[in-house]
């Protein structure tokens, strides 16, 4: 073996140990007889061999750590809640994050205990529903005033999941579905009004409808009665007397529209076949004995008004005519 070989071969190995790479978004702490001596970014470098060593490396990139905590609220309920935090490191202050922190995820997971067991317990279990974006912000607030000393940056924090515990969330769910059962009752009931306030108007306007037929029917029955008796007046036949044939005419008509249903329940007693001409005779009599009645009653009004004249006041005579005919 040639002799430059035994020098070419520990040469290649002490370039090997003394180059070495960087990737992009990282930093490397480098470090000379155990002491601080410089930061490598992304690139090709040289350090020198057993004197320079790689003390560690650190990541640029934005990073998530998930926080689970377990807390109680104002009303008493106890909740989980996963906060997630977003952070990395300051390139301008890698030496602070590696040299004065070293469990950054444990320190900023205290914090993140600290702040949302110190905010949570002020609110309503509704409350931390809706104001979860009021922890966030403290959170992020809090962090970025401790932890920028140590050279990290607090991108984001976010309330990610908010869970309480199981009977609560059953109670929760039920309170819910009370209240939808209530509100759909209260719609039913309105829905209930309507229809009865319409059917209500519908049948009065239905009554007043009616009503009003009635009394036109009455009303042309009316006339057609008194041209009815009208024509039989003409013929020699007087108002009672017409009165009664058409009553009985209205009688027989009323048999016959009976007669006519093949379904009709109706019995009319007492329908004797002289059940017409005793009611003609019935009712001619009572219209005479109504008449009679009628005039006895104007005769004693008469007599009445005659035997009350109204009394006219006389003055009394003064006793100066016979006096004064005395005198004379």
């Amino acid at each position: 073996m040639h002799p430059i070989i035994y020098i070419i071969i520990p040469l290649i190995f002490l370039i090997g140990l003394s180059l070495f790479t960087v990737k992009q978004q990282s930093a490397v702490i480098i470090e000379r007889f155990g002491k601080y001596h410089s930061i490598r970014n992304s690139g090709l470098h040289i350090k020198i061999p057993i004197v320079d060593r790689v003390a560690g490396k650190l990541n640029l990139r934005i990073q998530q750590l998930d926080v689970i905590i377990e807390t109680k609220t104002k009303d008493n309920v106890f909740v989980k809640m996963k906060v997630s935090v977003q952070f990395k490191v300051i390139q301008e202050k890698v030496y602070e994050a590696y040299y004065k922190l070293e469990y950054p995820h444990d320190q900023i997971t205290s914090y993140v205990f600290d702040v949302v067991r110190a905010e949570v317990p002020k609110l309503k279990l509704d409350d931390v529903f809706e104001r979860k974006d009021d922890i966030a912000i403290a959170v992020k607030r809090e962090l970025n005033e401790a932890m920028t000393t140590y050279g990290y940056d607090i991108i984001n924090t976010l309330i990610t999941d908010i869970d309480p515990d199981v009977q609560v969330k059953h109670a929760m769910n039920r309170i819910n579905a009370a209240d939808r059962e209530k509100t759909a009752a209260e719609y039913e009931g309105e829905a209930e009004r309507i229809r009865i306030v319409a059917k209500a108007k519908a049948e009065a306007e239905s009554k007043r409808l009616q009503g009003q037929g009635i009394a036109d029917q009455r009303r042309e029955i009316a006339r057609g009665l008194v041209e009815s008796v009208d024509v039989l007046n003409t013929v020699g036949i007087n108002s009672q007397e017409a009165s009664a044939l058409i009553v009985v005419t209205q009688h027989y008509d009323t048999l016959q529209s009976i007669g006519a249903e093949n379904n009709s329940n109706l019995i009319l007693l007492p329908n004797s076949p002289q059940a017409g001409s005793d009611m003609l005779n019935n009712m001619v009599a009572s219209f005479t004995a109504s008449n009679q009645v009628g005039e006895a009653m104007k005769n004693t009004k008469s007599k009445d008004r005659g035997y009350q004249q109204p009394k006219r006041n006389i003055p009394p005579q003064t006793d100066a005519t016979s006096t004064g005919m005395s005198e004379e």
